[in-house]
């Protein structure tokens, strides 16, 4: 074989170019694919505002899968942290309270949900919140995608915040979150003629619609077009998910990350 003196040098440049592009830190927003020195110099150069994003493990009908809201508030936090400019995003909090074991209430009624007791809830949400802290985090923000724990959301950062008091870390939940995944898409599936009883409060369309935007793969597609108009003994509340689709629900992502992400600069606005 002939030596090539030009396949060589291109062999040396590859090696470099390669090696140059490990040695960066990942173009990440979120937390737990970062090292501990690039959050540390991520908070020096500003990104001080830390997401917590909080979904559940839940039943959400016969043709959605448990992890609706992770899934779906994984793709908003990223895009919210994105929108900011400032935000890391720590790791979803998937365990949260749907309801009593003994007896089963609420979603516990149905295989595979999860729940936790209100006050370990609060207690986690505070700890995390604290070690954000501890990490020059000043901006602490909650973004909880299901509503049955928006009030425990609301008394966790008054306590945060009256334990903060005389720091420059606050916490806040932005109301425009859940309000727009909730009313204000509600809101715009009624412009484009859909009715309550369609869009329904749990398992609807709104709801279906939305996880079709953001992760197809969880919805039993075809099962749901072909099948008949669940009820509230199947886990779908109040709607009829099937003429839900991604096309909705990319109106919906759309506006709660907007929304979402014009509270959370006004909020922290020169804090």
């Amino acid at each position: 074989m002939r030596f090539s003196p030009q396949r060589t040098l291109a062999t040396i440049v590859l090696l470099i170019a390669t090696q140059t592009a490990l040695a960066q830190a990942p173009k990440t927003v979120f937390l737990e694919n970062l090292t501990w020195t690039e959050v540390r110099d991520e908070v020096a150069a500003g990104k001080t505002t830390i997401i917590i994003p909080i979904g559940g493990t839940e039943q959400s009908g016969p043709d959605v899968a448990l992890g609706k809201h992770n899934a779906r508030v994984a793709v908003l936090s990223q895009r919210i942290a994105q929108g900011l400019g400032n935000a890391l995003v720590a790791p979803i909090v998937a365990y949260v309270p749907e309801g009593g074991y003994a007896p089963p209430t609420s979603h516990m009624r149905f295989p595979g949900t999860i729940t936790i007791p209100d006050d370990v809830f609060e207690k986690m949400l505070e700890s995390a919140a604290n070690s954000f802290a501890v990490h020059g985090f000043k901006n602490i923000v909650f973004l909880g995608d299901h509503g049955g724990y928006q009030n425990d959301l609301k008394h966790v950062v008054a306590q945060l915040n009256k334990s903060w008091a005389g720091t420059s870390t606050r916490a806040f939940v932005p109301p425009e979150y859940y309000g727009t995944s909730s009313d204000g898409f509600n809101a715009i599936l009624r412009e484009h003629g859909f009715h309550d009883d369609e869009i329904g409060t749990h398992a609807g369309l709104a709801d279906v619609s939305l996880l079709l935007a953001v992760a197809p793969q969880m919805v039993r597609l075809d099962k749901l077009r072909s099948g008949p108009k669940p009820g509230a003994a199947d886990g779908v509340y109040g709607g009829d998910p099937r003429r839900a689709s991604a096309e909705l629900g990319q109106q919906g992502i759309d506006a709660i990350v907007s929304r979402t992400v014009e509270a959370i600069r006004k909020d922290t606005a020169g804090h």
